[in-house]
């Protein structure tokens, strides 16, 4: 278990430590459930089978990346946050991307608390990049993480569908 102590939450009223510990297989049914409430309130298409599926290996081992609880005052997971690593020449190794970050009780310094430390998981890990995406019209979410050093980058991610 990693903890950090809140930054700019650290004067709100509930603000707490918080932890974050890594997911394992035995708590899939919770991370689907934070997972399906994330999908519901940005207004994303949820398929708990299609999840459940790319869930199962980052939940198995270190392969493809981490899945890690973000506690709330009582201990309890309150969110969660994947990191998926890749690879890179320009970066000269290891990257990760910021793939999800959810926390139920927004405002209370808790992502703030857990940004860090998932930070810190990642150099562990030997990470030495870290990517995340926001949509466009999310200010507040770009604003967040420029406070947490996050620079807005030059560069524009397409995808194709496989």
């Amino acid at each position: 278990m990693v903890g950090s102590r809140s930054g700019r939450g650290a004067g709100r009223q509930n603000a707490r430590v918080t932890a974050i510990r890594r997911a394992r297989p035995a708590d899939s049914d919770t991370v689907l459930t934070l997972v399906r409430e994330f999908n519901a309130i940005d207004g994303h298409d949820h398929d708990d089978a299609r999840v459940g599926r790319a869930l199962a290996p980052l939940l198995a081992d270190d392969e493809f990346g981490q899945v890690w609880f973000i506690n709330g005052p009582d201990d309890e997971p309150t969110g969660y946050a994947v990191l998926c690593w890749g690879y890179s020449l320009e970066s000269g190794g290891r990257e990760a991307v910021l793939d999800e970050i959810y926390v139920r009780d927004r405002g209370l310094g808790l992502g703030s608390a857990a940004l860090p430390a998932l930070l810190d998981a990642c150099r562990a890990a030997g990470v030495l990049r870290v990517f995340l995406e926001t949509e466009a019209p999310n200010d507040a979410a770009r604003r967040f993480y420029a406070r947490h050093g996050f620079q807005l980058e030059q560069s524009i991610w397409m995808t194709q569908q496989l």
